[in-house]
């Protein structure tokens, strides 16, 4: 099985890969100014005592990982009747964001250049194998990644990357930088009890201009959130590229991803809005998530006729017996 972390340096900067959910960070960049900056989040509770009584996919919570299939979150009793009649409970060994988020992964052959994980399903599972390989750019500050799901039945399934962003101390520090879309949703039901902006199942046009849950409009571009916030806003149509300009700290990540294989993108806001363990109120981050799903509502949720499916964009992939699928995607930076 090997290490539990192992790590690669170039010209342009350095990485860290964990075991743990095949996880990326932190990832140093050194850019054409001299600076160097890390860009992907670390839960501030990686170190603690105690982790390993935590749900994987939390014990140490870090960058960028796969998630297949991706969900589950549960939007409360307060979902409209268009989404509510297409939820069902997560089954009693369903894992938030699949086996691939909450167990270790198996090094590959790696070398200098490459670090490469794989992770085998269970033989029930319609999901054979996982493979991922992560890609220092020799000539940039850029990483490139390659997924490949081999599929063992015919299934539809949803799915999703899950890049995870610094965010600096300063409110309003950092300026969210979208591609073009088709049109936002707010999420149907509320994320955090408490700690609500965005108004229930609202569509949008600006991400500057998002409903808010209290009337008028609210700015979803300027971060972090001077309130205690934990929301999620999804964006349709997307052409699959997004930055984050870290103004306060000087530098512009990007993230680019192929928006035929995952159509839409959505934005988690972690604003010290959780505060149970192991949260305790003190995450500040933004996931950037390239996903073909509907909020993460699970699978049943994905393969119904739910609202965005309904509204034309896909929100569960058609994977083939002995296919394997290839995505690629890249997460660059660059000063300000």
């Amino acid at each position: 099985m090997g290490e539990e972390y192992r790590g690669l340096g170039w010209k342009h900067g350095a990485l860290v890969v964990q075991r743990q959910g095949a996880m990326l960070a932190p990832i140093t960049f050194l850019l054409a100014n001299g600076a160097q900056v890390s860009p992907m989040h670390v839960g501030p509770w990686a170190e603690e005592a105690g982790m390993e009584a935590l749900p994987g996919i939390l014990r140490r919570l870090r960058g960028e990982w796969p998630c297949v299939p991706f969900g589950y979150a549960v939007p409360g009793d307060d979902a409209p009747e268009a989404w509510a009649r297409h939820m069902t409970p997560p089954a009693p060994d369903e894992e938030v964001h699949g086996l691939s988020s909450n167990v270790p992964w198996t090094w590959g052959d790696c070398d200098a250049e490459t670090l490469r994980l794989s992770l085998d399903y269970p033989e029930a599972d319609p999901v054979r194998r996982l493979e991922r390989i992560v890609t220092p750019d020799p000539s940039a500050p850029a990483v490139d990644v390659e997924l490949r799901i081999e599929i063992r039945h015919d299934c539809r399934l949803p799915i999703g990357l899950h890049p995870t962003f610094h965010l600096p101390a300063e409110a309003g520090g950092a300026t969210l930088e979208p591609g073009k879309f088709d049109h936002g949703r707010t999420y149907p039901g509320t994320v955090e009890p408490g700690a609500t902006l965005f108004a229930m199942d609202e569509t949008f046009a600006d991400l500057s201009a998002v409903p808010g849950r209290a009337g008028g409009t609210r700015d979803a571009t300027t971060l972090p959130f001077a309130e205690d916030i934990e929301e999620l806003l999804q964006l349709n149509g997307v052409a699959g590229t997004m930055a984050l300009a870290n103004r306060a700290e000087g530098y512009r990540v990007r993230l680019s991803w192929q928006p035929e294989h995952f159509p839409s993108v959505l934005l988690w806001y972690s604003n010290r809005g959780r505060k149970m363990a192991p949260w305790s109120g003190r995450n500040v981050s933004l996931g950037i998530e390239p996903i073909c799903s509907p909020f993460g509502l699970g699978i049943d949720t994905a393969q119904a006729d739910n609202p965005v499916a309904a509204s034309g964009t896909p929100t569960a992939r058609d994977f083939v017996a002995g296919e394997t699928f290839v995505t690629r995607y890249r997460i660059e930076a660059e000063p300000i």
